[in-house]
């Protein structure tokens, strides 16, 4: 899979080949490019912002420029995706969508913003990393690139990917490794049993829990077996019968 970067800090992307990430682009199978917007002025100074028509505080990247950036990318395929608060938020379920892409264009806007005329122009979506605002696009970016890469055929286990917190609408239940006890506690007893099937039983109540505990409003999202239902009326009946505000058994 590609990406490609249009940011005015290209060295900040230095963090991605590094771990995972970093081994997957050594293996080719993640082809991460990043473009200096800045390249692309013609002024003597590398200028690339102005002030904002109508007034207001803050300068705004211009579009000229942005735009020309992006023509240096081989694009015909190319999804455009803006970094913004603005955009819709990123989920899983986002990002899963996004793994299917065979190209990506991340387009890290910075100041005040960017000339919404090549915004219109070039961007297919706009996504945000939740409800606060960052100085840049860059941090957003790198956070895209890393969640969609480990997608990517080859870059993880698929096991891995299968077990993780939200990949089956619930958080990943705890986990345990060496040394047996810890400080006096013990690794739970039905993980030293080598039942499997008791094993993964465990591990989904204890991913319902989790959930339950951390993000019951996930729970309004999922398809729960008779069993999930069962095992959750009964939680909720052992600490009383209160009910979150959140979730609610059919």
């Amino acid at each position: 899979m590609r990406f490609d970067v249009l940011t005015l800090f290209p060295e900040m992307f230095q963090v991605l080949r590094q771990s995972i990430i970093g081994r997957a682009i050594d293996k080719k199978i993640i082809d991460l490019q990043v473009i200096n917007i800045r390249d692309f002025s013609q002024d003597k100074h590398k200028k690339v912002d102005d002030t904002v028509y109508g007034g207001g505080a803050g300068m705004l990247l211009k579009p000229d420029i942005v735009y020309k950036a992006y023509q240096s990318v081989e694009s015909e395929k190319a999804k455009v995706i803006f970094l913004s608060p603005q955009g819709k938020t990123l989920n899983q379920e986002k990002v899963v969508e996004f793994a299917k892409e065979e190209h990506l264009i991340l387009l890290c806007g910075h100041y005040e913003g960017i000339d919404q005329r090549v915004l219109d122009k070039i961007v297919d979506e706009e996504i945000s990393v939740g409800d606060y605002v960052l100085t840049g696009g860059e941090l957003p970016a790198m956070l895209l690139i890393d969640s969609i890469a480990r997608y990517v055929e080859g870059v993880l286990a698929n096991e891995s990917k299968l077990e993780e917190s939200f990949s089956n609408g619930l958080l990943e239940y705890p986990q345990y490794t060496r040394p047996e006890v810890f400080e006096g506690e013990k690794v739970p007893e039905i993980l030293l049993s080598g039942h499997h099937k008791k094993i993964q039983e465990w591990r989904r109540k204890e991913a319902l829990k989790r959930t339950f505990e951390k993000r019951p409003d996930l729970l309004e999202k999922i398809e729960l077996s008779e069993t999930d239902k069962q095992f959750l009326e009964d939680l909720i009946s052992e600490r009383k019968g209160g009910k979150n505000g959140y979730f609610k058994i059919d």
